[in-house]
C-alpha cells in the first residue's frame, strides 16, 4: 500500500480534486489509481488567509515500488496494512458467564468482544437504559430532581452519554485497538468520517442511538444487560471472587468480574475497600468550567472570514502557573452547554456537552488543575473522593443547590455578579449567582487566574470580564486505581478491573479500549462459555 503524507487542499475542495492531488505527486494518470482511503484528516490554519486541510491518504494501485521510486518524494512510502485481531480462546474452563458491573464504554466494549466471541456476558448496570435515563436527566434538570442511580454519570453509556462524544486519545496503539473502538461506533451508527479526522466526535444525540444498538446486539449474541440493577457487595472465596450480591440481595456466581463501574461510583469504592480489593489513592484534576461566544473562538482560531465548512473551532491550552502547577482545558465542548452532572444528593458537579452538530452559541471547556495526595491527604485510598466531595457539598451550598454561576471579573474579585453581561449562559439545570472563587481553594483561585489571563494571549478575549464560570469541575477523572497485574487481574482473582473508574483511562476511546483489552485477557485464559 502506498501512504501519502503531509498532503494539502484548500478547504473547498472536492473529491476529484483529491484524487487530481494523488495522481500529481504520484507522478501517474488518475485512472490509473484503483481507490484510495483517507487515513488521517487535519486543518492547517496557521494562516487564517489561507486555511488548509492535510490528508494521510493510502492509495491502491499497480505496480507500487516503481511508482514510489519514480515518485521521489519524502512524504511517499510504503506502508503494511494493519487490522486488529482477538486473540483465541484460552483452555481454562469457565464454569459461569463473565459478569461486567458497568454498562459504560469501557463494560459495553468489553461485552460486545465478549459477546462476538462466545462468551455471554451478564452486564449489571445500576442506572436506567439510555431512553429513559435521558427522560429522567431532562427531568434533573428541569426541576432539579435527582436519581442517585440515574444521571448524568450513571446508567447506560456511563458519563460520556451526556458529553461531547470525543474519541481523540494519546494511548498508544500497536494492537489497532483505536481503529477498532472507532469501526464499531461506525457499525453502530456513527458518521464514518470518525476513522480519519483529527479530532472525532460524535455528540451526545448520536451516542445514545449508538450505546443501544451495542446493547441489543450483546442481547442478540446471548448476553445480557440488567438495568436498574445496582452491585452492592462481593463474596470472596479463598481469594476468588465466587458471588457478586445486587440491590434485591440477589446472590449472582461468577468466577470472572469486570469491574468497569465509572469514575463516580464511591459507594462500590467502598464495598471493594471494605472487601480487601487492592486500591490506591491517585491524582487527579478539579476547577471550573468556562463560557465564550463560539464565534469569538472561530475568530481567533479560523479569523474572520466565516468558514463553515470547518465548522465550531476548538482549543487546547496549558499553562504553568507560578505556584508550579499546571492548568489547562479539558473536554472542550464547541457550540456545547454546560450542565448539571451530580450523583449524590446535596452535592453538586458540572460537565460539558455538545450535540452532533455542535449548534449552540457558545463554547465551553473545563480549566482545571492537577491535584495530588499531598492536597487531599493520604489517609487511604479513598481520600480522593472526600476531597471531591468536599468541594461538591461547597458548591452545592454556595448555588442552594444549583450550579453556581459567576462572570470571570467577580471571580477575580471574590464578589456575586449581578448580572450577565454580553454571554448569555448556555446551560442544562437550573443555576444561581454564587462566589465560585469563595469555595475553591486559594491555590486553585489563584492558578485558574494566571491560566485565564496567559490563555487570553493565545486567544484574544479569553479573559473577557463578562466570560461565564461555573462550578465545580471534579469528575475528569477516577480518585482511586485498583490495582491490577500484566495479566489485567486484581490480586483477589477473577477479578479484572476496567476503564476509567479502575483508574486506566481518560475518556471514552481510552476506557473503550481498556474494556477491549480486559476481554482479550478474559479470552485468552478461558473457554468459551456454555450453559
Amino acid at each position: 500500500m502506498i501512504r501519502i503524507n503531509q498532503l494539502k487542499l484548500p478547504i473547498d475542495h472536492n473529491e476529484q480534486a483529491l484524487r487530481s492531488k494523488i495522481a500529481k505527486i504520484l507522478r501517474v494518470p488518475s485512472e490509473e489509481i484503483k481507490s484510495f482511503q483517507i487515513i488521517k484528516q487535519s486543518i492547517d490554519a496557521r494562516k487564517k488567509d489561507e486555511i488548509h486541510f492535510i490528508y494521510s491518504i493510502d492509495v491502491n494501485m499497480p505496480n507500487e515500488e516503481a511508482v514510489i521510486h519514480r515518485a521521489k518524494n519524502v512524504n511517499v512510502l510504503s506502508v503494511e496494512k494493519k487490522e486488529y485481531a482477538f486473540p483465541p480462546a484460552g483452555s481454562e474452563k469457565m464454569p459461569e458467564r463473565p459478569v461486567i458491573i458497568g454498562a459504560g464504554p469501557a463494560g459495553l466494549f468489553c461485552g460486545v468482544m465478549l459477546a462476538r466471541n462466545g462468551y455471554r456476558p451478564l452486564i449489571l448496570e445500576r442506572g436506567e437504559s439510555v431512553d429513559q435515563r435521558r427522560k429522567t436527566v431532562d427531568e434533573f434538570w428541569k426541576d432539579g430532581t435527582l436519581k442517585p442511580d440515574s444521571n448524568v454519570q450513571f446508567g447506560e453509556g456511563g458519563a460520556g452519554t451526556f458529553s461531547d462524544g470525543k474519541l481523540n486519545t494519546l494511548v498508544k496503539d500497536s494492537f489497532m485497538r483505536n481503529k477498532k473502538v472507532l469501526e464499531l461506533f461506525v457499525e453502530f451508527g456513527a458518521d464514518p468520517s470518525i476513522l480519519y479526522i483529527n479530532k472525532p466526535h460524535i455528540g451526545t444525540d448520536v451516542l445514545s442511538g449508538i450505546v443501544k444498538r451495542m446493547r441489543e446486539e450483546i442481547n442478540r449474541l446471548g448476553g445480557e444487560v440488567r438495568f436498574n440493577c445496582r452491585v452492592t457487595d462481593f463474596i470472596l472465596t479463598s481469594g476468588k471472587i465466587s458471588h457478586v450480591v445486587t440491590q434485591e440481595q440477589e446472590e449472582i456466581p461468577t468466577r470472572v468480574l469486570v469491574l468497569a463501574i465509572g469514575h463516580s461510583s464511591r459507594d462500590t469504592f467502598q464495598v471493594l475497600e471494605k472487601r480487601g480489593v487492592p486500591m490506591e489513592s491517585k491524582s487527579f484534576a478539579v476547577g471550573i468550567r468556562i463560557q465564550h461566544p463560539q464565534e469569538s473562538i472561530n475568530t481567533s482560531q479560523y479569523g474572520p472570514e466565516n468558514h463553515s465548512l470547518l465548522g465550531p473551532a476548538d482549543y487546547k491550552l496549558t499553562h504553568k502557573s507560578s505556584n508550579g502547577r499546571g492548568v489547562y482545558s479539558f473536554c472542550m465542548c464547541p457550540g456545547g452547554y454546560v450542565v448539571n452532572a451530580s450523583s449524590e444528593k446535596e452535592m453538586l458537579a458540572v460537565n460539558g456537552m455538545s450535540y452532533h452538530d455542535r449548534a449552540g452559541v457558545n463554547a465551553n471547556s473545563a480549566l482545571i488543575v492537577t491535584v495530588t495526595p499531598d492536597d487531599f491527604g493520604a489517609e487511604g485510598p479513598l481520600s480522593g473522593v472526600s476531597y471531591q466531595r468536599k468541594l461538591e457539598r461547597a458548591a452545592y451550598l454556595s448555588g442552594c443547590g444549583k450550579i453556581p454561576v459567576q462572570l470571570y471579573e467577580d471571580f477575580k474579585k471574590n464578589q456575586v455578579s449581578a448580572s450577565f453581561g454580553n454571554v448569555e449562559p448556555a446551560v442544562k439545570g437550573q443555576y444561581e449567582f454564587a462566589s465560585i472563587s469563595g469555595f475553591l481553594p486559594p491555590y486553585l483561585s489563584k492558578s485558574l487566574i494566571e491560566g485565564i489571563e496567559a490563555f487570553d494571549r493565545k486567544i484574544h478575549g479569553f479573559a473577557r470580564p463578562d466570560a461565564i464560570l461555573a462550578g465545580v469541575e471534579s469528575r475528569t477523572s477516577s480518585p482511586v486505581r485498583i490495582s491490577r497485574d500484566e495479566l489485567f487481574e486484581s490480586r483477589v482473582k477473577g477479578v479484572y478491573p476496567c476503564g476509567e473508574g479502575a483508574g486506566y483511562a481518560g475518556g471514552i476511546t481510552s476506557a473503550a479500549m481498556d474494556g477491549i483489552k480486559v476481554a482479550e485477557a478474559i479470552a485468552s485464559r478461558f473457554q468459551r462459555f456454555s450453559v
